[in-house]
């Protein structure tokens, strides 16, 4: 599968379906006239497919409005394979702000510590923040979700790795947990490469870079997982499963993915010490971590009395504000 132009930052190419074809040459007309028309298409059920760039897009959002039926219109970014409704189109103009984050790499990475049980920083989990022109502060959740809505998940993804990369380098005999999303990656040799070529840059010992699955529990293609999961196995880097609980889908299929740490979500954690049907879950992830032969790792800890239950139960590694909020440096 072949890296697409969502990979990097350029200008926009959108398909728009109009299912309505007595408006067919009303469409065409009009787009030819402004010259945002960039190809057009018949399909067999009747639908006009237009491609056009952004500024045709924000053209033909005015005109659908005042001529045309918008229910019966959708679109998609270049490179997408599902299709939006009209009613999201302002999704797509309103998140433009994201292009240039990316493109001026508007990004730093900050530590939070995993410690062991003996509470001995045992690595950090790199953590992405973004600013904007006047140093705002904007949090992951803002950053990909505009990312999604502009097709941007790969560029965004894979500036927010190599950051991490770089920062790691400080890091002496201590992991590197570095998130990554895993829908976001086309290709793991295309797309991987770069961060392959960052962490040989600074002489960054591979073993010392864990990559951090997030949202596993939303991957769809788990065969297309193992193929990204092999490629970091092949070059010597560890990888982690993130956000893995009570419901996980993909939990009998452990065995095949071999993850090196699981990752006990944070509203299985909070509070586990108290409550009976957390620990059930905990105790059951647990168990499917030594058959996977996986660290377990807690994250999300707060209370004193969840880490020690976690701790007697036989978890490992520990993550959360009890031992530190992510921070600009390392401990």
């Amino acid at each position: 599968m072949a890296c697409r132009t969502a990979c990097i930052v350029t200008e926009l190419q959108i398909e728009v379906r109009v299912d309505d074809p007595t408006k067919h040459t009303m469409l065409t007309e009009h787009m030819e006239r402004l010259k945002v028309l960039s190809a057009f298409d018949k399909n067999n059920e009747g639908s006009s497919v237009f491609t056009v760039t952004e500024a045709g897009l924000r053209d033909l959002t005015d005109f659908a409005q005042d001529y045309l039926d918008v229910t019966q219109m959708f679109f998609r970014i270049a490179g997408e394979t599902e299709w939006r409704t009209f009613a999201q189109v302002d999704e797509v103009f309103a998140s433009q702000w994201i292009d240039d984050l990316i493109q001026q790499e508007r990004v730093i990475s900050y530590y939070q510590p995993i410690v062991d049980a003996d509470r001995a920083v045992y690595g950090y989990e790199l953590l992405a923040r973004f600013h904007s022109p006047k140093g705002r502060m904007i949090y992951p959740d803002e950053a990909f979700a505009a990312a999604r809505a502009r097709g941007r998940l790969y560029a965004l993804d894979r500036l927010c790795r190599i950051t991490a990369v770089r920062h790691a380098a400080p890091l002496i005999n201590q992991k590197a947990f570095i998130n990554f999303v895993p829908t976001s990656i086309y290709s793991p040799e295309f797309c991987l490469q770069s961060t392959v070529a960052v962490a040989n840059q600074f002489n960054i010992d591979p073993y010392q870079l864990v990559f951090e699955v997030v949202e596993t529990d939303k991957v769809d293609d788990v065969e297309h997982l193992k193929t990204i999961l092999r490629y970091y196995r092949e070059k010597g880097f560890h990888y982690a499963l993130d956000d893995v609980g009570e419901g996980y889908s993909t939990v009998e299929l452990l065995s095949d993915l071999q993850p090196h740490y699981m990752k006990l979500d944070r509203s299985f954690v909070d509070g586990v010490a108290l409550d009976s049907k957390k620990q059930e879950n905990a105790e059951m992830f647990l168990m499917k971590a030594k058959e996977s032969g996986s660290v377990p790792l807690a994250e999300g800890i707060e209370r004193e009395e969840d880490f020690k239950w976690l701790k007697e139960k036989g978890y490992q590694l520990f993550q959360g504000y009890f031992f530190g909020k992510p921070a600009p440096s390392p401990l």
